[in-house]
């Protein structure tokens, strides 16, 4: 991890005391894994980047009249953007940027960065996706500027910090093709993906949801959400609901820029069935793991889910069926909620789960001042102080309202 507000750097020797050489610089490729503790400026979720030309790699040192060398790979203030730039030491007052391409990180997701480069062209991949390309690398600092090593996360004087955790740098000799990239990225991206440190990289948002509370209709997770209506076609019907004429679109840069497109099919007339998405195939009971809800619509329509990860993503679709009938469906608690589809009260203090998401409380939350009921009405104080027409003090049982204390409020 490379963040502080002090100075601070790592460095290694480019030439070992054993004659191995960690880094050359007039060709060859670096390679490494970066998770900044910053989102971009230009991030949806909002964001203000490093605050300073953050460092990734680098050799040297930037002059403003070019009088000693550099060499680096570095984002800009705002971490919108990645570079890579060289200087001599000709007193020319130049910069050469050879490389430069937008980025649109998220704090704490991890990024695949390679740069080859060469005397005939350089090339800067991210995520195993080329990013941009560029005239070959004929500038770079002397011996004398690489006697005093590389180092990795900030400047020289350890100013200009990346912030953010480095992982899997590597170095080779030689430009790198293309393929040896992709097949690096695919080979190490399930690694990050299982670690638990690494949620970001599959943290999905549940869209927002329009609950219809009467009791004759309870469903509290239920409209259009994050679906956008395409189209329809002929409604298949069937005791199975599956998704099909799925594609996938890559627009722009960034982390969260897919659309998929796809059919809903199979079900029945007059049901609504749910579209869950997710970044990792997992079905455990795992909270940091669960499935985002994307929305809901009926068979035989075609929708498209917009930003969403442009790496893994995992569609299922589930059906209306509310084993405990407390107004969330069976799939919805298995997958996202992480609570029992077969009991209204998952943690068995009294609230149904529905009432806590409702309220945006944690379903799974064990809260013994709920079960607190001092009329002896069946309803606890704190949800008779929430409505104005009950009283905890004086005994009452709306109509059409169930007694707590034998089934949950749903």
């Amino acid at each position: 991890m490379w963040d502080t507000n002090i100075p601070a750097w790592l460095q290694f020797n480019v030439f070992e005391p054993d004659g191995t050489t960690n880094l050359t610089v007039d060709s060859g490729t670096v390679t490494f894994w970066f998770g900044p503790n910053w989102s971009s400026a230009n991030d949806t979720n909002g964001g203000f980047g490093p605050g300073e030309y953050g460092r990734l790699f680098e050799v040297g040192s930037y002059t403003p009249d070019s009088s000693y060398g550099w060499w680096s790979l570095f984002v800009d203030a705002g971490g919108t953007n990645l570079y890579f730039a060289t200087q001599t030491n000709d007193l020319s007052s130049s910069m050469t940027v050879y490389l430069s391409t937008p980025i649109d990180w998220t704090t704490n997701y991890f990024h695949f960065v390679a740069l080859t480069y060469s005397a005939t062209n350089t090339t800067l991949y991210v995520d195993g996706i080329l990013a941009t390309n560029g005239p070959g690398a004929t500038v770079y600092p002397g011996p004398d500027v690489l006697a005093n090593g590389l180092f990795i996360g900030s400047d020289s004087n350890g100013v200009l910090q990346a912030h953010g955790l480095f992982n899997t740098v590597q170095t080779y000799s030689y430009p790198l093709s293309s393929n040896d990239v992709q097949t690096i990225f695919y080979w190490d991206y399930d690694l990050y993906m299982m670690s638990p440190w690494n949620s970001a990289m599959w943290n999905i948002l549940s869209a927002p949801s329009s609950p219809s509370t009467n009791f004759a209709n309870y469903n509290i997770i239920t409209g259009l959400g994050n679906l956008q209506t395409i189209g329809s076609v002929t409604a298949i019907s069937s005791t199975n609901v599956w998704i099909t004429n799925v594609t996938a679109s890559v627009t722009g840069t960034g982390t969260n820029n897919m659309t998929l497109q796809f059919t809903i099919q199979g079900g029945f007339d007059g049901y609504l069935y749910d579209t869950f998405v997710n970044s990792v195939l997992d079905f455990s009971d795992a909270t940091n793991k669960a499935w985002a809800w994307m929305g809901q619509g009926p068979h035989g329509t075609t929708y498209k889910i917009s930003n969403l990860p442009n790496t893994t993503c995992f569609l299922i679709l589930g059906t209306p069926q509310d084993s405990d009938f407390d107004g969330l469906t069976d799939a919805y608690e298995r997958l996202v909620s992480k609570t029992d589809p077969h009991n209204a009260d998952t943690s068995g203090d009294g609230i149904s789960d529905s009432d806590k998401i409702l309220n945006g409380l944690n379903p799974l939350s064990y809260n013994p001042a709920w079960m607190l009921d001092t009329d002896n009405d069946g309803l606890p104080d704190a949800y008779e102080n929430s409505i104005p027409s009950l009283n905890y003090n004086s005994a009452e049982l709306p109509p059409n309202l169930p007694a707590y204390s034998a089934t949950p409020i749903q």
